[in-house]
């Protein structure tokens, strides 16, 4: 198994480079679906959420995921609460996937939004999806219908673009359009095959982390 990770601001496309590869033939590992299966109504994960930030459930007893990305974006406090919470669940589901393709000869992507802020031991590759920051906003506010303040508030509280350049092993363009980033996607993909396999224990929570 080679262990890629992919990452990328808010607005970068890191979804769509991610949908691509999956076309390819890659196993996506996605950090925000998995934290969309542990707040499933019901569950354990969504009853420690509603214990800590109080009513963020709607009518049907899902979580009201619109209220806690206002409760949480704008406080850096309660951005921590959320991420004590949700980061060990999603830690602790990554490993066990990881774990099941080991001794495979799959390409596995790693796709999580937080990758350089909370990085992961034994990659064989990080891929980082780099899209000018006005770029993104614009984005967001056109196709994800966000406020503009609210995008730039989470991109605030994300790592710095500058950031995530440097601990790039290869950087996917995503300033152009479709067949640009296709293009990209393919040779990136040609890439992998030159990486070394993942060694047991790869995908960790670095020692480094906090």
């Amino acid at each position: 198994m080679k262990l890629i990770g992919l990452t990328g601001a808010i607005g970068s496309g890191k979804s769509s480079v991610s949908a691509l590869f999956a076309r390819k033939g890659a196993v996506i590992i996605d950090g925000d679906g998995i934290a969309r299966q542990l707040q499933q109504k019901g569950s354990a994960t969504l009853q420690k959420l509603v214990d800590e930030f109080g009513d963020v459930l709607l009518k049907s007893g899902e979580l009201d995921r619109a209220k806690v990305a206002q409760l949480v974006f704008s406080d850096p406090e309660m951005l921590k609460k959320l991420n004590a919470i949700m980061h060990p669940a999603i830690g602790a589901e990554i490993l066990r996937l990881i774990d099941g393709y080991m001794n495979s000869d799959e390409i596995v992507i790693l796709d999580m939004p937080l990758l350089v802020e909370n990085p992961r031991e034994g990659l064989s590759g990080m891929v980082i999806v780099d899209v000018d920051p006005e770029v993104a906003i614009s984005r967001l506010v056109q196709f994800r219908s966000m406020k503009e303040d609210d995008a730039r508030r989470r991109m605030a509280s994300q790592a710095s673009r500058e950031d995530r350049l440097r601990v790039a092993d290869r950087v996917i363009d995503n300033n152009g359009d479709i067949d640009a980033l296709a293009s990209q996607v393919d040779e990136v993909w040609d890439w992998f095959a030159t990486l070394p396999n993942a060694e047991p224990g790869a995908g960790a929570l670095a020692k480094m982390s906090k």
